[in-house]
């Protein structure tokens, strides 16, 4: 992605983060007409010796998991908070609104996991991040139903080989951060997300 040097968050924390608290994220293959294939998944991040590895599985009938099998090279991309940003936070008038925006891309190297025992343990992390009550309720069906669900899904696990994680919070404009914080943090829930960001990054001291 365009990717100004100002906005490049090299440390993996933040894109870290960003993905974990933003996991749909939009998986973009070749199709075998060679056009982009994107679908929109949930996806879990691990780190396994150093190296980030993405857990997901899409439905058998969604054609994507047969292009990751022939071309297992991919994009993955997450969106965090987003929000308008006016003009009216500089001290002059000579400026043109913009939008700011968290976004982190992946090269990935995939991997389809067709076991049905990992193919469980991988489902369960998924449960985990988002209900881990359900992981009971899961485990308590019939067991021909869990093995009719497992079949109707094909699991991955997307290797990152290159990691990007831009943080566009006009940081080159710091005659602009304490305006813009004051409102963002008085916005709508993207916006104040965006302040709590500034924040972070030491944009602004925190309240």
């Amino acid at each position: 992605m365009y990717l100004p040097p100002q906005f490049n968050a090299k440390d993996k924390a933040h894109a870290h983060r960003v993905m974990r608290e933003h996991p749909l994220a939009s998986l973009i293959s070749q199709d075998d007409e060679g056009l982009a294939h994107a679908s929109h998944l949930p996806l879990h991040l691990t780190v396994r010796e150093g190296h980030e590895v993405l857990l997901g599985h899409c439905a058998r009938s969604n054609p994507h998991w047969r292009y990751l099998l022939a071309r297992p090279q991919a994009l993955v991309t997450f969106t965090g908070p987003q929000a308008y940003l006016s003009p009216q936070v500089y001290p002059d008038l000579t400026r043109v609104p913009t939008w700011n925006y968290l976004a982190v891309h992946a090269r990935v190297q995939a991997t389809l996991v067709e076991d049905p025992q990992t193919k469980d343990a991988l489902l369960k992390r998924l449960i985990a991040d988002h209900e881990p009550a359900y992981a009971a309720q899961w485990r308590s069906l019939d067991a021909g139903y869990q093995t009719k669900m497992l079949d109707g899904i094909v699991a991955f696990e997307l290797r990152v080989t290159e990691l990007q994680c831009k943080l566009k919070l006009n940081q080159h404009r710091p005659e602009s951060h304490a305006a813009l914080y004051a409102m963002y943090s008085q916005g709508s829930s993207q916006e104040q997300a965006l302040a709590t960001w500034m924040v972070r990054l030491g944009l602004v001291n925190a309240p």
